[in-house]
């Protein structure tokens, strides 16, 4: 009976490509390891929770390149922030569009 368990478990969970969700990351301690003031890190968790949820909302509009190599970049130090995942993700964007304006000229 427990050897069919593993495989009710697996058929139960709903198939969700990495790329198609926000990464989770443990924003207190992000913010703990910057240092600094009780301000700051209130001040830091603030703009992670901000960027978090702009992230959430505008998920869908970046490609899944780009939300592959961003993720990568903003992890490499052993630390991931929103903030940085976000603002790659729109530098990203920003740049694409600005290439296909280029080219349809």
């Amino acid at each position: 009976m427990l050897i069919h368990l593993p495989i009710i478990i697996l058929t139960s969970l709903h198939p969700i490509a990495v790329r198609d969700a926000v990464p989770q990351f443990n924003i207190a301690r992000e913010c703990q390891d910057e240092g600094g003031t009780k301000q700051m890190e209130q001040r830091c968790t603030a703009d992670e929770i901000q960027a978090r949820n702009r992230l959430q909302a505008e998920w869908i509009q970046f490609s899944p390149r780009s939300k592959l190599q961003c993720n990568e970049e903003t992890g490499t130090d052993g630390t991931s922030s929103y903030v940085e995942l976000l603002t790659c993700l729109e530098m990203e964007r920003d740049v694409k569009i600005e290439r296909e304006a280029k080219t349809s000229k």
